[in-house]
């Protein structure tokens, strides 16, 4: 969509540290990106799994790497914030593109980044003026699909509510709000009175191989 001013938030504070260093220092990040393309073996992603890095591009640039080959691209932590993912069965995997970074650099130039909660958008959005998308961790659809803590903060039921109530703030300003999530009745009822829109999207994390393909999930819109 390219807007003139956009906001970008998550609460996890790598992740920020990763689209802010690419903003702002994306041949740097390509430089450390090139050495893990060459360095990369078992050895070698285990031992930087280990070590976080000193500065910003380190960590930027390791958690790229790390997210190209672990485990399925999963992104997980332990209770002490800690990246605990196994590495991934690739045989060569690509780990650096430099075109790809540098055009996300660009649409980033003017784009506001930080580290904030979800409802910290009901301080921020104009009526009538703003277009609010909201990607949370989605409501698990089975016992083995808790991967709603991803990261040392849990995401569950209690905060799905919460989520919807915001949304709700949102949309009774005028504000124009966007939200995905699992396609299950616990989200169903939640967002009942808004447009609720079914679509296919693929998955690859499965423990089940035969299951991993494409499957339903929910746009939620205030309009």
């Amino acid at each position: 969509m390219l807007p003139r001013q956009a906001v970008l938030t998550d609460i996890n504070p790598e992740l920020v540290n990763v689209y802010c260093t690419v903003r702002d220092k994306v041949e740097a990040i390509i430089q450390h990106l090139e050495i893990h393309q060459l360095c990369h073996s078992q050895a070698y992603y285990y031992d930087l799994r280990a070590n976080p890095g000193k500065t910003s591009i380190e960590k930027a640039a390791r958690l790229i790497y790390l997210n190209k080959t672990c485990y399925n691209g999963l992104y997980r932590e332990n209770s002490k914030g800690q990246f605990n993912v196994p590495m991934g069965r690739y045989k060569a995997p690509k780990i650096c593109y430099p075109e790809l970074l540098r055009s996300v650099s660009r649409v980033l130039k003017q784009t506001q980044i930080e580290v904030k909660p979800f409802d910290a958008v009901l301080n921020m959005a104009q009526t009538n003026q703003d277009f609010v998308y909201f990607d949370p961790p989605y409501h698990p659809i089975s016992l083995t699909s808790r991967f709603t803590e991803y990261n040392r903060y849990a995401f569950n039921e209690a905060d799905q509510i919460r989520l919807r109530d915001t949304f709700a703030q949102l949309a009774a300003r005028g504000v124009k709000v966007m939200l995905s999530n699992s396609d299950c009745p616990f989200i169903r009822e939640l967002y009942q009175g808004f447009k609720i829109h079914t679509i296919l999207a693929a998955r690859s994390i499965n423990s089940n191989a035969e299951k991993r393909g494409k499957i339903t999930e929910v746009l939620v819109t205030s309009y």
